[in-house]
């Protein structure tokens, strides 16, 4: 057995096979040294994991889109399957196998956008949106949409603040920063590296003349 170490990671676009499972880009990772990694101990499939994606489905099955540059922390779970056949809304919430079918409600498809990051043991639940550039703290449990450049923690997850101020915030989501090609974004990395937006859009107005 390979000893693991929390220096090394899984990069997710090669070890998915799940077709559930959508990666963006070739950058997102998964911090593996704890578990057995992202599609087995991260992804948590009611109906799509690797045995019963080979059952007749019952009804649809959830997707889950990854972007680029994501950043996924040790033993992070994203559940999947809307309300695992738990109706609250019914007196009884056992999932009985002749009501099955009614029992089960879809939540939708989870998304984790482009340069988000998943503190140490948060969980996402089902049908929730990450924003870009969003941060999800340790241990918290994220049960709504989470807005681009916000920081949530807590259980359940509550907006801590905003990244950088609205007007930077909205810059950024126009830039379409994690859509360029890769040349430019090497060649800008510096620059995102940063914080100074006025030294950013200077460099992205250089390049940008220089590569027509």
């Amino acid at each position: 057995m390979t000893k693991k170490h929390w220096s090394k990671f899984q990069l997710l676009n090669e070890v998915n096979t799940n077709p559930n499972i959508s990666i963006k880009g070739s950058h997102s990772y998964y911090s593996d040294c704890w578990d057995e990694g992202f599609e087995y101990s991260v992804v948590r499939y009611l109906h799509g994991d690797e045995v019963s994606r080979q059952w007749e489905p019952r009804w649809e099955i959830d997707k889950l889109y990854i972007g680029d540059y994501v950043c996924i922390a040790a033993e992070v779970i994203i559940l999947m399957g809307g309300n695992h056949t738990h109706r609250a809304d019914w007196f009884c919430l056992y999932p009985f196998m002749n009501t099955i079918d009614e029992a089960y409600e879809s939540k939708g498809d989870t998304y984790i956008h482009d340069g988000s990051w998943l503190g140490m043991r948060s969980m996402i639940m089902p049908g929730v949106t990450i924003g870009e550039g969003a941060i999800v703290a340790v241990n918290s449990v994220v049960t709504k949409n989470v807005e681009p450049y916000s920081v949530v923690g807590g259980s359940p997850a509550k907006l801590v603040k905003y990244r950088f101020e609205k007007d930077v915030i909205d810059e950024l989501l126009t830039l379409k920063i994690y859509d360029w090609a890769q040349d430019k974004f090497e060649a800008m990395q510096p620059y995102l590296s940063n914080s100074d937006m006025g030294k950013l859009k200077t460099a992205i107005e250089r390049y940008d003349n220089t590569h027509k």
